[in-house]
């Protein structure tokens, strides 16, 4: 993309937008482009301000004079009645709208826990892939790529060799998701790489779950002491079979 097609995307990437691919495209731009920086900076700015209400302002005299002018006379019991009867499913429907703009701003700049984790999941594994970065330690050997994370992690992960399935290891690295370091062990399956990230919790469904994103198909479990994420462009049905022979290997452990 060139600076123009980013600057068009500036203010869905302020919102939060745009697609994890779109997203990284704006983002390393930004890194170089201190216009571009600056005017998302300043579209924060307003975005904040309108959160906080330090948007509004006091009406002028002669606009509150008009729009008092315009309400229902209340001093006649009759007219203030005749009056609430038209200003009152108007009042409504605005309540109800406000309500509905506080509640769908509130959950969308509040994403929930797993949404957040899965959008840092689809972020890394994309990463990976743009900097052809997939592994630290390069090795198709388990017990090569087990001792590599000694004492970088302070747990030792389960280095599973699932190459008679067909999907052989091709190594392992570090990374970082939701506030701590996690392994990631990188498999492949023809072509196509898979990213198994595992740390330890047990915060993941015990039957493993699957998300679409955009291409790429993430899958999640807990075998109870460690929780794992599997993220690949494989389709649904290899990446099952994937994720059945980890957990099948796991479990004789």
């Amino acid at each position: 993309m060139d600076h123009n097609d980013i600057q068009e995307l500036l203010p869905a990437y302020v919102d939060r937008e745009l697609g994890v691919v779109d997203a990284l495209e704006v983002e390393r731009h930004l890194q170089t482009c201190a216009a571009c920086r600056s005017e998302v900076e300043a579209q924060r700015s307003v975005s904040n301000r309108v959160q906080t209400g330090a948007a509004c302002f006091d009406a002028p005299a002669p606009m509150r004079a008009r729009v008092m002018a315009a309400l229902p006379d209340n001093r006649s019991p009759r007219a203030g009645w005749a009056g609430w009867q038209v200003w009152w499913p108007r009042a409504t429907a605005l309540l109800a709208l406000v309500l509905a703009l506080g509640w769908g701003l509130s959950a969308y700049h509040a994403p929930s826990t797993e949404q957040a984790l899965t959008e840092e999941l689809m972020a890394s594994h994309v990463r990976s892939l743009q900097v052809d970065h997939l592994a630290d330690v390069a090795s198709s050997d388990q017990h090569t790529v087990k001792p590599w994370f000694i004492g970088k992690l302070d747990f030792a992960p389960p280095v599973i060799d699932v190459a008679p399935q067909g999907f052989p290891l091709i190594g392992g690295r570090l990374d970082y998701l939701a506030g701590r370091n996690v392994a990631v062990l990188v498999y492949r399956r023809n072509r196509h790489p898979i990213n198994l990230y595992i740390w330890p919790g047990n915060d993941m469904p015990a039957t493993p779950r699957t998300t679409r994103w955009q291409g790429y198909h993430l899958v999640r479990w807990s075998d109870g002491t460690m929780n794992y994420s599997a993220v690949s462009d494989l389709a649904d049905g290899d990446l099952a079979q994937f994720v059945q022979a980890v957990r099948s290997q796991i479990s004789q452990r």
